[in-house]
C-alpha cells in the first residue's frame, strides 16, 4: 500500500506542477503576446480532476485530512469508537459510490471527446474518480484490518489536521 500511496502523491503532485506551469503560460500568451490559446484552461481542469481525486486518496491514507473532533473528544471511549466506525462506514460508502458511479460515468462518456483535445476521450478524463474510489477503499481496508501505517511511513500523521 505504501507504493500505491507514493504513486498517488507523485501523480497528484505532477498534476499540480503541470497546472502551475500551464496557467501562467496561458495568461502570458493571452495578455503579453495577444495570442490566446484554447487549450490551457481545459488542460488545467483535467489536471485538477486528477489532483483532487488522486490526491484526496493520498490525504486520507496519510491521515492529514481536515477533521473536526470537538464532538468525538467530548464523548467517552466507547462512543468515540462507535463514531469512528460510523465515519469509516461513511468513507466506505463514499468510496464505493465513487467507484461504481465513476466507472459508469467513464463508460457512458467513453466515446465523447473534448473539443480542445480531440484525441482525449471524456471517459479517460473521468477515470480518476473510480480509481480514487478504489484507492480510498483499499486505504480504508488497510487501516481497518492492519491498522494505520507505521509512524515511520512517509508523510504519515498520527493526528488528523483539526479545524480551529
Amino acid at each position: 500500500m505504501e507504493w500505491s500511496y507514493l504513486g498517488c502523491i507523485a501523480v497528484s503532485g505532477g498534476a499540480l506542477v503541470a497546472i502551475t506551469l500551464i496557467i501562467p503560460f496561458g495568461v502570458f500568451m493571452r495578455y503579453a503576446l495577444s495570442n490566446p490559446q484554447s487549450w490551457p484552461e481545459p488542460a488545467a481542469v483535467v489536471l485538477m480532476v486528477i489532483f483532487s481525486f488522486i490526491g484526496g486518496a493520498a490525504v486520507f491514507r496519510a491521515n492529514v485530512h481536515i477533521a473536526v473532533e470537538a464532538l468525538t473528544q467530548s464523548v467517552g471511549p466507547w462512543a468515540r469508537r462507535v463514531m469512528g466506525w460510523a465515519a469509516d462506514a461513511c468513507v466506505a460508502l463514499t468510496a464505493c459510490f465513487m467507484l461504481v458511479f465513476g466507472a459508469h460515468l467513464c463508460e457512458v462518456t467513453w466515446y465523447q471527446t473534448m473539443a480542445e483535445f480531440p484525441g482525449l476521450k471524456q471517459g479517460v478524463v473521468y477515470l480518476p474518480i473510480p480509481i480514487a474510489g478504489l484507492l480510498t477503499l483499499l486505504f480504508l481496508l488497510e487501516r481497518v484490518w492492519v491498522g494505520p501505517p507505521p509512524p515511520g511511513s512517509i508523510m504519515y500523521s498520527d493526528q488528523p489536521a483539526e479545524l480551529e
